[in-house]
């Protein structure tokens, strides 16, 4: 059932019902690779059979085929949630799943669920022991701005870029206070390395300013060693112009060692936003998570991973590389040889 319902989700079906109906309607070209006696199942058993998978045994071996794909992974790793709206479930809400993305080659490395925003934390943490992370810079948003999050990345061995906010309120003014006072009047003797981007897109021109600071002797003894391996903070500020308007805004990180300088800084902070860009807005146009009704036990969690998976197996195929993600699901609709070559099948005997 696991094997009919990523064909199905591969092929464009997106709820439990089109599970069934494109099982069915291909039932003669799974018996070239299934034994079914009794022929495919209906969309309540789907639902019935999914609902009580264990998600937790189920994303353990999501994990395990993945990095049998990918190998060891370098570069950044972004952690970030997304919300399942129309996972909602009675009194129960949505499911949010957190992510760990590799940016370099556009894989989900691992996913942990939970019912609402308010656990991340410790949603954040188990997905973390999941991962080995040597080589790594893990990027998280200010909600992940937690020392034990921290230490657990250095624990896996990896480094750590976590942005700044009111969350850790002495930590976020002593830093805004710090980089507001250097800009207007220089930092003294302190070694600062800054790098600058600027880009040009219909009529949009966006500046990006990094600073990035590794001596900080000036910040108070308590905050530093609070934070474990602690190498550096940085500041972002982001300049854009839009029809003649200007706004700024910036932004506030620490970092641990693997952080090296400005330049570095810049392309990870950058990069982490590619979890939002071609995990999260994949999932929703292509995939069409937020308009899906699952919702009952183990089901979201499980047809999270389903459609990561068959995310993946289109990502890492070069057989039309020019089309679009959502042409090859059409692709692997319409081509039995295709979808087969994908899912590495063989044929029974």
């Amino acid at each position: 059932m696991i094997v009919m319902a990523l064909c199905a989700v591969l092929c464009g079906a997106d709820t439990w019902v089109d599970v069934a109906e494109w099982a069915e309607d291909n039932e003669d070209w799974l018996k070239k690779y299934l034994v079914l006696a009794h022929g495919t199942p209906s969309h309540d058993t789907f639902g019935r059979v999914f609902r009580i998978l264990d998600a937790k045994v189920f994303e353990a071996c999501f994990r395990q085929w993945i990095a049998g794909i990918v190998g060891v992974v370098g570069g950044v790793v972004a952690t970030d949630g997304k919300t399942a709206c129309g996972s909602q479930d009675g009194q129960n809400t949505a499911l949010h799943t957190l992510s760990a993305y590799a940016t370099a080659c556009g894989l989900c490395l691992g996913q942990e669920g939970t019912r609402g925003k308010g656990n991340e934390i410790p949603a954040i943490q188990a997905l973390l022991d999941t991962l080995y992370l040597k080589g790594c810079i893990v990027t998280i948003d200010a909600i992940g701005c937690q020392t034990e999050i921290a230490r657990k990345i250095v624990e896996r061995g990896g480094e750590y870029l976590l942005a700044v906010k009111d969350n850790q309120k002495t930590l976020a003014d002593a830093l805004r206070e710090f980089f507001a006072d250097g800009v207007a009047n220089g930092f003294g003797k302190l070694p600062v390395s800054a790098f600058s981007t600027l880009e040009k897109d219909h009529g949009r021109i966006e500046t990006r300013k990094a600073l990035w600071v590794t001596n900080l002797s000036w910040l108070d003894k308590p905050i530093r060693e609070h934070w474990p391996k602690l190498s550096g903070v940085g500041m972002i500020e982001r300049t854009r112009e839009v029809n003649g308007k200007t706004s700024t805004e910036r932004v506030f990180y620490l970092g641990s060692k693997g952080i090296a300088d400005a330049e570095t800084f810049a392309k990870a902070a950058r990069s982490h936003w590619g979890i939002e860009n071609s995990l999260h807005w994949v999932l929703d146009v292509t995939f069409r998570e937020d308009e899906c009704r699952v919702r009952k036990g183990h089901a979201p969690q499980n047809f999270s991973a389903l459609r990561k998976l068959a995310l993946a197996l289109l990502r890492t195929d070069q057989t039309y590389p020019k089309r679009s993600l959502h042409s090859r699901r059409k692709t692997a609709n319409r081509l039995p040889n295709y979808r087969a070559s994908l899912l590495k099948l063989l044929p029974r005997g």
